[in-house]
């Protein structure tokens, strides 16, 4: 992550069990948006550094599921899967349904031609939380930065 980055990053634990992240990037809205609708941009940037992506199914709708396999560089396999909640333009909210279980609700705020991205991750469980924040911390600004490297390349 460069300086100007890790200014624009913030990761706090909201509530005993939700880890918030909020980071200011560089795109339109409407950029980031298609970054996280479109699976031919998800997958390319999704997860920690290193990581690639198979997509088994992408159904963007509530109720819809995301279900994906997250491969870590040493051929570790991660299966996935996520049921869409809320789809809009601003706001995407979606359930991790394997554990450790937790809904995530990504924000798109327009702040002057750039998007306040905001990640709210709520756990189902304190002690699970307590356990993995630190760890999903770390993925979470990876995964950020990821993302606006990918978005980088959207704009080309």
């Amino acid at each position: 992550m460069t300086g100007n980055q890790a200014a624009n990053c913030e990761i706090s634990a909201a509530e005993e069990k939700e880890l918030v992240t909020t980071r200011v990037i560089n795109a339109f809205p409407s950029l980031v948006y298609e970054a996280w609708t479109k699976p031919e941009h998800l997958a390319q940037w999704w997860g920690p550094n290193g990581f690639t992506n198979t997509f088994l199914e992408f159904d963007l709708r509530p109720g819809g599921i995301w279900e994906f396999v997250m491969h870590e560089p040493d051929g570790v396999d991660y299966p996935n899967k996520n049921e869409f909640v809320e789809i809009g333009p601003e706001r995407i909210v979606l359930r991790y349904l394997y554990d450790p279980h937790f809904q995530l609700m990504a924000t798109f705020e327009d702040f002057g031609g750039t998007t306040r991205l905001t990640m709210r991750q709520l756990f189902e469980d304190e002690a699970v939380f307590n356990a993995i924040k630190e760890i999903a911390s770390l993925h979470t600004k990876e995964n950020l930065d990821r993302l606006e490297a990918h978005l980088q390349k959207m704009s080309i």
